[in-house]
């Protein structure tokens, strides 16, 4: 027969359980080990997702799902590796997938996708790693990073289409309606039109016209600088404004720069072209100098101070005051001397400026802006500010290039970059703008380029040095703001080096 419980073993049944009891203890700790392996397992889970997607899938969930995805990640970093493999032999890789909208256009759906479905198996992952059946604050914690890495992953991914949508939408906006011409005698020539341009505006009197001549093997640029006042401008055999002006346009007022304006009142000559004016300059620009025009870019000048300010400035050697204002207006300040970094609206003025100076002064003035935008931008400059520069690109140029030849001229950008440019200007004192010799000035442009093609064999080192002589033996007058003066020409617009001369 049983023995009776005694009186200290009866515990009554609302009272809490000996918390000291070994078999408690005991229980809680085994609880606290299991809670421990399911919060490191769903953690790990959506660590494997996020370093390796579909893993968590085939380890706990769906193989078949983690099968798939697993190939097509595996697939996708081969694609990747290849990519980088070819960029690092090859830069024109690089260029052409930059430059090719339906590439880009299948790119930006692919990440948006990647988004989408990397996200989604974040969520599966966070599923599996059953967080019912955790504590409230391991729940909390899990569901906390399982949002933050989809939040993180899906910004930089949605980020990074939209930066492909904005290359994409500036590849359209610039590209042109041209043929793709091949070089000519090794050089692609590209005629720089600039003026006081808008949107439907481009048609107006260029305020300054440059042809780039680029060698297509080293990307070595020579700026050739018409002045606008050029008189007795010949044109073209074949064109249609040497049928109109068979011994050069003569007349009253008729100077380089009014060419566009006369082919503009006069479009029923030019037939279906888009942009009779353009035409007519190259036709001109092309029996001036003996080049052939490959490609036409007119830059709006204003649209140009937005440029400038997405590229956090462009540092200039201003060698005097230059007048802010003029042209009409009231001068309402100056910019100060010294080498200073200056923003758009400066940096316009530095280029535009013609108070108390000569056109021809000013012309050396915006040679030194064009090089100081291509040597100062920098990769690091271009990714930080992209959406900016893709704007202010868009409103800035419009050019005839087609699609096809941006990775071309991207590659050579990034060649010209590491070449010194030189510079040749029809002014005086080396040519009389009101009676040219056209062909003194042809000579003078083939043997410039010659001798820049020639340069581009020898080491940067020697061509830097001789460069550096010639601005020296030029510092000794300054007029506007540039080297040199009107009677012994300028530095910037005629040198080996425009850097030094700058």
């Amino acid at each position: 027969m049983p023995t009776a419980p005694s009186p200290a073993d009866v515990r009554p049944a609302t009272q809490a359980p000996d918390e000291s009891a070994p078999w408690l203890a005991a229980r809680r700790s085994a609880d606290d080990r299991a809670e421990s392996v399911r919060w490191r397992r769903a953690v790990t889970l959506m660590l494997m997702t996020l370093v390796l997607p579909g893993s968590a899938q085939l380890v706990a969930g769906n193989r078949r799902v983690g099968r798939w995805v697993l190939r097509i990640w595996a697939a996708s970093v081969l694609l990747v590796l290849l990519v980088v493999g070819l960029s690092m032999l090859n830069h024109g890789v690089v260029f052409w997938m930059a430059s090719n909208t339906y590439l880009l256009g299948f790119a930006r759906i692919l990440l948006i996708a990647l988004a989408i479905a990397w996200a989604l198996l974040l969520v599966d992952a966070w599923r599996l790693g059953e967080p019912l059946s955790l504590r409230r604050n391991h729940r909390l914690a899990a569901a906390g990073l399982n949002g933050l890495i989809c939040l993180g992953l899906a910004a930089v991914l949605l980020f990074s289409a939209h930066l492909v949508a904005i290359q994409r939408s500036l590849i359209i906006s610039l590209s042109g309606d041209g043929i793709v011409t091949g070089a000519h005698d090794g050089r692609f020539n590209v005629l720089l039109l600039g003026g006081d341009a808008g949107v439907g505006r481009w048609g107006l009197r260029p305020d300054s016209i440059t042809v780039a001549s680029i060698d297509a093997r080293t990307g070595r640029t020579v700026l050739i600088g018409l002045p606008r006042n050029m008189a007795n401008v010949p044109f073209a055999k074949g064109s249609v404004m040497h049928k109109q002006f068979p011994h050069g346009f003569r007349c009253d007022d008729c100077y380089l720069n009014a060419i566009s304006t006369w082919a503009e009142d006069h479009k029923q000559l030019f037939g279906k072209s888009k942009h009779p004016g353009v035409d007519a300059t190259i036709s001109a620009v092309e029996g001036v100098t003996g080049l052939e025009v490959n490609y036409w870019a007119m830059v709006n000048l204003r649209g140009f101070q937005d440029l400038v300010d997405a590229m956090g400035g462009v540092v200039l050697n201003v060698r005097s005051p230059i007048p802010v204002g003029g042209l009409g207006d009231d001068v309402t300040g100056y910019i100060k001397p010294g080498k200073r970094r200056l923003n758009g609206h400066d940096a316009l003025w530095f280029a535009r400026a013609r108070e108390g100076s000569d056109d021809y002064s000013r012309m050396a003035r915006q040679k030194c802006v064009l090089n100081a935008i291509v040597t100062q931008i920098s990769p690091q400059t271009a990714v930080r500010n992209f959406s900016k520069l893709a704007k202010a690109s868009s409103q800035l140029i419009a050019t005839n290039l087609p699609a096809g030849e941006f990775d071309r001229f991207m590659s050579l950008a990034l060649k010209a970059k590491q070449e010194p440019i030189s510079t040749l200007s029809l002014v005086p004192p080396l040519v009389n703008t009101g009676n040219p010799d056209f062909a003194l000035i042809r000579d003078k442009v083939a043997s410039t380029i010659d001798h820049a093609e020639a340069k581009s064999d020898s080491s940067k080192s020697a061509t830097a040095g001789k460069g550096k002589a010639k601005a020296k033996r030029s510092s000794g007058s300054l007029t506007g703001g540039s080297l040199g003066s009107l009677s012994d020409g300028y530095a910037a617009n005629q040198s080996e080096n425009l850097a030094s001369a700058c």
